[in-house]
């Protein structure tokens, strides 16, 4: 199933409170990058870009009703893949701390903490929430 752009900003928005979610402008302003890329998956999609050697896990959004069945694991793959085809040999992303799960996922993916940005978040309350940075090898 392909998710169009109103598709992905209604789940964006069905998933996250920390970050914020993101509109479809945002979204299509994110995928008019030439860098950028958007993978689908059935109930879920990730956004993506790769440049200089690089590639940065943008956001992943799976359907609430459909977690714990792999979507976003199938997804972290494939866009380690298109990263592999667009010569990334390293990628990146940040993740809230208060986000276990998917801080669970990227371990499980392969992905490793390699820093800490304090304060990177602002929460639903007003709160500060740091975000690992996590990096894999690809």
């Amino acid at each position: 199933m392909t998710l169009n752009i109103d598709d992905m900003a209604r789940l964006h928005g069905q998933c996250f409170t920390t970050p914020r979610p993101w509109s479809a402008a945002e979204i299509a302003q994110i995928l008019a990058n030439p860098h950028s890329f958007a993978l689908n998956g059935p109930h879920g999609f990730l956004l993506g870009q790769a440049v200089a050697g690089e590639a940065e896990l943008l956001t992943i959004a799976v359907d609430p009703n459909q977690r714990r069945q792999g979507i976003g694991r199938a997804l972290v793959a494939q866009f380690c893949d298109m990263a592999r085809q667009k010569a990334a040999q390293t990628a990146f992303l940040e993740v809230a701390t208060t986000n276990a799960p998917a801080i669970a996922l990227y371990q499980a993916c392969g992905f490793t903490q390699s820093g800490l940005r304090r304060a990177y978040y602002l929460g639903p309350d007003g709160a500060s929430i740091d975000a690992l940075v996590m990096v894999c090898a690809l």
